[in-house]
């Protein structure tokens, strides 16, 4: 037998898609006779045959994705007896993975599966995200193979050992179950790939390769950039390919302004249709949607407001704030004073700290804070476990450290649990007042917003105060209107006289 295989696809072209084959299973083919035809995202390739003979085989079906050198087909000598062999996959075949060529044997190795790892509690499948390694491509112990996307958090999974990538079992795309296979490695750190035939020179039909970027991004960073619409980010990774930790680390620092100059206008039909741009929900953005309409399907929500004077809190602030900074290591935020305020509310409304189980009501004598928190992949809440017993440094250490997880997309599935209570900041955006919704199955969340100020009357006379308005989205299943807002007149109270927090009033 001899093996057709994908050909050198010209430069930073590491894949193509099977469009047409041409002989099937059985035909006969003559030496140099085209068989397949490839297209890659910058030229069409045609394969041609290596010797005259039969087809016996088409592993690669039309519309599959193939590597370079992947095995495609299997061709036999006019005297060897052709293997009976399937009929050739239909173009509409669902894609569940992309087969792969093997590395090259060698001696002395072992095959190892690549598993997916355990994803966290309640979570039983993923989606692959990227795959940082090829097949043929070696690689150490530990170095990153692949990235995983649950609902929830994006999982990395290292090699076991030291080895090369043999077989790709889920491509990117694919969702996987906890503890399948993601792929085939070969612990034999001596195999390398055959080295590549010289790629040809190009056709007059081929258009030359870019010379403007010879890597391929990262798909997770490429789909964030278009999300984002970002066109020009700095990679970290191999080669300079641009990784989604890039893509995130750019969207957290804003770029200057370009003023454009608009397009001419095309007809409206085909202007609309240029400017449209359809793309899949990433899982944590489904999970989102999917979690806040169970939210307002479940419970009885209602949401009450209030608005509290922050001169008080402003002031104590910035009287100690260059002290606290030099003896605990980091910046005093107003996130801690409301902690506190929320914290010192609900021992005297337990309600609003409880959830609903069944037919039972389960009181937390204890505090685990949510803080929500907005990412560029979308609305995470990191949750400080037993804030009640922090100090206020404790919790501004804990925010901080919470806070930078969650911009790298860092955060385990274990910080993002057993929350009790919630506090948004949608002020941070400029937001002047909204209704926040409950995270299930707690029974209640502040909704923080934007400092303003605002002339007041205090004593019969009008003066100029920086206010905020406060909301708190309930359970009314298991929270009273009289306890909704005696929780927010003491998170109030507490707000406009700190004092009230050292002396438990």
């Amino acid at each position: 037998m001899t093996e057709v295989r994908v050909p050198t696809l010209g430069e930073s072209v590491t894949e193509a898609t099977v469009a047409t084959w041409f002989k099937k299973p059985g035909d006969t083919v003559a030496q140099d006779e085209m068989l397949c035809e490839l297209e890659t995202d910058k030229v069409t390739v045609e394969v041609p045959s290596p010797m005259a003979g039969t087809l016996s085989e088409i592993v690669a079906g039309e519309g599959d994705t193939v590597g370079v050198d992947a095995l495609l087909a299997q061709i036999s000598a006019g005297g060897e007896a052709a293997a009976p062999a399937p009929a050739p996959k239909p173009a509409t075949a669902p894609k569940v993975e992309a087969e792969v060529a093997p590395a090259p044997a060698t001696s002395g190795g072992s095959e190892m599966d690549i598993m997916v790892p355990t994803l966290g509690e309640s979570v039983t499948e993923a989606t692959v995200s990227t795959w940082f390694k090829k097949p043929g491509e070696a690689f150490e112990a530990d170095e990153m193979l692949c990235e995983l996307e649950t609902d929830k958090v994006s999982v990395e999974v290292p090699a076991p050992a030291a080895g090369v990538m043999t077989q790709v079992m889920a491509e990117e795309g694919a969702t996987v179950e906890a503890g399948g296979k993601l792929a085939i490695m070969s612990t034999d750190s001596a195999a390398s790939p055959a080295p590549a035939a010289a790629a040809p020179a190009p056709t007059a039909t081929e258009a030359p390769a870019s010379t403007s970027k010879d890597v391929e991004d990262a798909p997770s960073a490429k789909k964030l950039m278009a999300e984002n619409n970002l066109t020009d980010v700095q990679g970290t990774g191999k080669d300079g390919r641009v990784m989604k930790e890039d893509v995130l680390k750019a969207l957290a620092t804003p770029a200057p302004a370009v003023v454009q100059a608009a397009p001419p206008r095309a007809p409206v039909a085909a202007d609309q249709a240029s400017r449209e741009e359809r793309v899949k929900m990433t899982r944590l953005r489904q999970t989102i949607a999917r979690r806040l309409k169970e939210s307002q399907n479940t419970a009885a929500m209602l949401t009450t407001y209030n608005e509290v004077d922050m001169t008080e809190v402003m002031a104590l602030r910035s009287e100690y704030k260059d002290l606290f900074l030099k003896k605990h290591g980091v910046k005093l935020g107003f996130m801690s004073f409301f902690t506190k305020a929320c914290i010192h509310a609900l021992n005297e409304v337990p309600e609003v700290n409880a959830e609903i189980d069944g037919t039972d009501v389960v009181y937390k004598n204890y505090v685990n804070m949510g803080i929500a928190a907005g990412t560029p992949t979308g609305l995470v809440v990191p949750v400080i476990n037993d804030a009640d017993q922090m100090s206020f440094a404790g919790i501004e250490k804990a925010i901080s450290a919470m806070g930078a997880k969650a911009r790298d997309g860092k955060l385990s599935m274990a910080e993002m649990q057993g929350g009790t209570f919630t506090i948004s900041n949608g002020g941070v955006y400029g937001s002047l007042m909204s209704s926040p919704i409950l995270n299930p199955p707690q029974s209640g969340i502040l909704g923080m917003h934007k400092i303003q100020d605002r002339p007041m009357a205090m004593n019969g006379e009008v003066v100029i105060r920086p206010m905020m308005y406060l909301a708190l989205s309930y359970d009314h299943r298991i929270v009273d209107g009289k306890g909704a807002v005696t929780f927010l007149v003491r998170v109030k109270e507490a707000l406009e006289d700190p004092r009230r927090l050292l002396m438990d009033l």
